[in-house]
């Protein structure tokens, strides 16, 4: 009987989140990439998260996640071939970015809310904007609302438009 009433109150959590839609992912590109090989991302602080429920006859059950922003956006650059830098090196500072992470806001939605993050990309020259973008998302847990806003912004900066 437990079984059955946590996979319902999982299964319901996933219909209600599943049927929010986010805003679009916006962009502001001043300059091409193309210009840039390398990239220093600042340092963020590691989000702790986690969700429970109380189940019918007194238990408890609950799960925990993390993540860290400075980890999602290094792996998605690296993956998308620009090399990561721990510093700025003075010979390669032309071709090199500063990627800056924020949480940008919080929009209350059916059982929830999603949040907004903004990733900026500035030259490491003279501290000029490449490039801003902003996306939301939503998850079981504010872990995984972060992690899915990261990869939309991102995706919208550097996946092919439909």
């Amino acid at each position: 009987m437990k079984k059955i009433l946590l996979l319902s109150l999982i299964f319901s959590i996933f219909l209600f989140t599943s049927c929010v839609t986010l805003k679009d992912a916006e962009v502001t590109k001043n300059e091409d990439f193309s210009n840039y090989k390398y990239f220093i991302v600042n340092a963020t602080e590691t989000l702790n998260s986690s969700t429970g429920a109380t189940i019918y006859g007194g238990g408890y059950y609950s799960t925990g996640k993390s993540v860290n922003p400075h980890d999602i956006i290094c792996g998605y650059l690296i993956k998308k071939g620009f090399i990561l830098l721990s510093e700025k090196e003075s010979e390669l500072i032309d071709k090199t970015l500063i990627v800056n992470y924020g949480e940008s806001g919080r929009r209350e939605v059916l059982f929830g809310y999603t949040t907004e993050v903004t990733i900026q990309f500035i030259t490491a020259k003279s501290n000029e904007i490449v490039c801003v973008t902003t996306a939301e998302g939503i998850g079981d847990t504010e872990s995984d609302d972060i992690k899915k806003a990261i990869n939309r912004a991102l995706d919208a900066v550097f996946l092919p438009k439909e």
